[in-house]
């Protein structure tokens, strides 16, 4: 009986809430992210918060977290454990340098063993699915969307993935218009996740749309431009 209370007591003093992790991770984003890139050489000279977060991305419990918590829990442990990973293998020059870094390194994320596939499409994607996701998930590479310096939080989740959105498709390096050849070339994360993109809506090129200033006409060839897996760092 005493070893049952101990262990209770154990793990209610080490979990943590959605809140608490929101609020650590954001300072850490917010000293270490400028304009989308990664101060890794910062981190891993000190590397006592990463390593702090990411135990917290473990330890933080989702019991009685409503949708917008858990959904953004699962965004920032995702972007939080990918700068671990580099931390731990820094320096490097690319995630893809680093053997299993998306399909089979697993991370402990809420209690449960994870690699960050598993974690973005079983428990962000499937359960939580938003296609705006894609734009606030960052892979530690320039390709990607460029990292907030903030972290997600539940009150504020959409609005925040709204704005990021709206940013990254009004990005002209993230989504290349060539009016003259009447062309544009966009990330091949429209053509890997094709579907979450089209489940609503008739063609790619019509979700792009929705959050652009200036609309791409639906005659231009729509191509990809080639993914850039460099570290996204400072």
């Amino acid at each position: 009986m005493k070893a049952i209370i101990f262990t209770i007591l154990t793990y209610t003093l080490t979990s943590l809430s959605t809140a608490d992790f929101t609020k650590n991770a954001g300072a850490l984003l917010e000293k270490q992210v400028t304009n989308g890139l990664v101060n890794y050489e910062a981190i891993a000279n000190n590397p006592a918060k990463i390593n702090q977060l990411y135990e917290e991305v473990g330890s933080t419990s989702l019991d009685g977290a409503s949708d917008a918590e858990k959904k953004a829990f699962y965004i920032n442990a995702y972007n939080i454990a990918t700068i671990y990973q580099i931390i731990q293998n820094y320096p490097v020059k690319s995630p893809m340098n680093i053997n299993g870094f998306f399909d089979k390194n697993k991370h402990q994320v809420a209690g449960k063993s994870l690699t960050l596939n598993q974690l973005e499409k079983e428990h962000l994607l499937k359960d939580h699915f938003d296609a705006r996701a894609h734009f606030v998930l960052v892979c530690a590479a320039m390709s990607c969307p460029p990292l907030a310096s903030f972290a997600y939080q539940a009150d504020q989740l959409d609005q925040q993935l709204e704005e990021r959105t709206q940013q990254a498709l009004n990005n002209p390096e993230f989504i290349r218009v060539d009016k003259n050849k009447k062309k544009v070339r966009i990330s091949k994360i429209f053509d890997w996740y094709k579907g979450d993109f089209t489940k609503n809506q008739a063609s790619v090129l019509q979700y792009i749309n929705q959050y652009r200033d200036e609309k791409i006409p639906e005659s231009y060839k729509v191509g990809y431009y080639e993914y850039s897996w460099a570290l996204n760092k400072q």
